[in-house]
């Protein structure tokens, strides 16, 4: 019996070994070569180098210089320990009246009729970082105005920082809600 558990031992011990410890460790250091940025977390740095966000993780802007991400059901908002959608069905209470009083509240700030879906509901994870191009250009009146410029070169900052489908078909075109505030901060900075 002896001589055939040592074998086995063995086996799963350099099997342990060489699929638990050396090939993930090999595919880290690949990826960390190829693709550096993504994988350290896709972090975002400001000028002195602190970390500022995530191209990859939403979080809130709330202030009416700033675009404002799709609502969050995790945790009290944006908390990525507490990742999840509401899990409230289309015929919830709750959800509905959560929904309309966002749709009121962007009708009477924007003066639109038509309010895209992203505007008023959550993502799953509910940590997105991107709105559509439509929910961004809907707010470039209100940041131009917070910002005293032209809602033109707004929307051209907007427009140069939406993203395509991923190979020209694979989803659809995005607005990442970080850079693109970043990228508005750049070109029309805050007077002191």
């Amino acid at each position: 019996m002896l001589l055939q558990l040592r074998p086995a031992i063995v086996m799963i011990a350099l099997f342990t070994l060489l699929l638990g410890v050396v090939y993930p460790l090999a595919i880290t250091g690949v990826a960390g070569l190829a693709f550096p940025s993504q994988a350290n977390g896709s972090l975002i740095r400001d000028a002195e180098g602190r970390i500022v966000g995530s191209a990859l993780i939403g979080q809130p802007f709330a202030e009416a210089r700033y675009l404002h991400p799709r609502p969050s059901a995790a945790g009290d908002g944006y908390d990525a320990s507490a990742s999840s959608g509401s899990n409230l069905g289309p015929l919830n209470a709750d959800l509905a009246a959560r929904i309309k009083t966002d749709a009121d509240a962007i009708r009477a700030d924007t003066g639109a009729t038509v309010i895209p879906a992203d505007a008023v509901t959550t993502s799953a994870s509910g940590l997105d970082p991107h709105i559509s191009p439509a929910y961004a250009r809907l707010q470039a009146a209100r940041v131009a105005r917070a910002r005293g410029v032209d809602v033109t070169a707004v929307q051209q900052v907007i427009d140069g920082n939406t993203e395509g489908a991923l190979l020209g078909f694979i989803g659809q075109p995005r607005v990442n809600v970080l850079l693109t505030n970043r990228a508005l901060d750049a070109r029309f900075p805050a007077v002191s």
